[in-house]
């Protein structure tokens, strides 16, 4: 079971959203590749980024600061936000970055993301974002009369590595994973599912460690993790 924290990126700065609103964004670290490398000192084993300008802009101003997270920890990183073209995609891998997390054009373009899985195997994932269980893009601006789970099983047999399976309704704002719409995605596809948004404090590392979070990769945490609600040390002890 993986826990990975999460550095998202807005004009070169670490900062965490709330509810995915762009003007709801707190800077917690004005240079992401040390928060990076405390994170990795810390013990963590893998590094979940989000181009949040890329997101919600389709471009991206935060090149530079991904470069040198890159440079800064030896840890596997993976990266979402604004990837839409397998330019993008073979720029990113070509520089270090485990894996590229597509979300927006798994909803506009499936065939390319079909492709990406082809092209680049074991590289790419899905990021599913959901607000009150439909699948949101353009950065969580608009949303698709599409699930969840139907959105992922688009792609059941493409070769992606993992699903990022996001609640917008809970990012940010400390409330505990949805763990009953995140469970049921992970049992209905056989793509690896990590849960993201509203990890909150020890209660839901405790949660993550029963039988049946083991069919999960992980859990990705943010604000929690920057306001000291999660204690690291023990979080990585009991999820092993």
């Amino acid at each position: 079971m993986i826990l990975f924290p999460a550095i998202d990126l807005k004009e070169g700065q670490c900062v965490r959203l709330k509810l995915g609103l762009m003007d709801q964004a707190t800077v917690y670290n004005e240079n992401p590749a040390k928060q990076a490398k405390e994170f990795e000192d810390q013990g963590f084993k893998y590094l979940h980024v989000v181009d949040l300008n890329g997101a919600f802009a389709g471009d991206s101003i935060n090149g530079e600061a991904v470069d040198n997270i890159l440079q800064s920890v030896d840890m596997p990183v993976q990266l979402g936000g604004g990837i839409r073209t397998l330019k993008q995609i073979e720029g990113w891998v070509s520089k270090g970055i485990s894996r590229v997390i597509l979300g927006t054009i798994a909803v506009r373009d499936p065939e390319l993301v079909k492709e990406a899985c082809k092209e680049f195997a074991g590289h790419v994932a899905l990021g599913i974002d959901a607000k009150g269980g439909k699948v949101a893009v353009e950065g969580w601006a608009e949303s698709s009369d599409l699930s969840a789970i139907d959105l992922a099983k688009k792609f059941e047999d493409a070769g992606a590595s993992a699903i990022i399976y996001t609640d917008i309704d809970r990012d940010g704002i400390l409330t505990g994973i949805n763990w009953d719409g995140t469970l049921e995605l992970a049992n209905a596809v056989n793509i690896p599912v990590i849960a993201s948004g509203g990890l909150a404090s020890m209660d839901d590392i405790t949660r993550l460690a029963e039988p049946d979070c083991q069919i999960l990769e992980g859990a990705i945490s943010g604000r929690a993790l920057y306001d000291g609600r999660i204690d690291v040390k023990e979080a990585l002890k009991i999820l092993g």
